[in-house]
């Protein structure tokens, strides 16, 4: 089968940030799995169901990718996925510390899997999903952050938000 990459988080949306190391990682591992986490604190702009959905648009190209939703503990999905790897993005200096208390705590939780620290590629290192429903929401323009089918979905979903609101 070879080696299985998880690769976790909330994809609200999927930016070209998430997309580049999602590329990369599809040429180093035999298999990568963009788990997008049902369950979550985030208050999200799309529902789960859409943000596998356009996950799965945007990364069709790449054979070895596949989405899935995750509900529940990250050990628990990993374990049953068979992975040998649960893969982060790095941005800057100030993601890591939070991110290595989560390594160490998959670790103890599901040993047989390590976490692999993939470094953001410089022009999307402020790249943020949370920035990008902000800038959406108030009117700006996030085409050159995200891929055409997610601007098309933000558009969308803010211009409802917006139209909505008015009088």
């Amino acid at each position: 089968m070879g080696i299985i990459a998880i690769y976790p988080g909330t994809f609200d949306p999927i930016t070209n940030g998430h997309s580049d190391i999602i590329a990369r990682a599809s040429q180093l591992f035999d298999q990568v799995i963009v788990a997008v986490a049902a369950s979550t604190a985030k208050n999200t702009a799309f529902s789960t169901d859409e943000r596998v959905e356009l996950a799965q648009q945007v990364l069709v190209q790449h054979g070895n990718v596949e989405v899935q939703r995750f509900e529940g503990l990250l050990a628990h999905f990993v374990r049953a996925c068979g992975a040998k790897a649960v893969l982060r993005g790095l941005r800057a200096v100030s993601d890591f510390e939070y991110e290595f208390q989560l390594a160490g705590m998959n670790k103890r939780l599901v040993p047989e899997a390590d976490t692999i620290f993939m470094p953001t590629t410089e022009h999307y290192s402020y790249v943020s999903s949370s920035l990008i429903r902000e800038i959406a929401s108030l009117g700006g323009d996030v085409k050159e952050f995200v891929h055409p089918i997610v601007n098309a979905a933000l558009v969308e979903r803010v211009g409802k938000r917006i139209n909505a609101s008015k009088p």
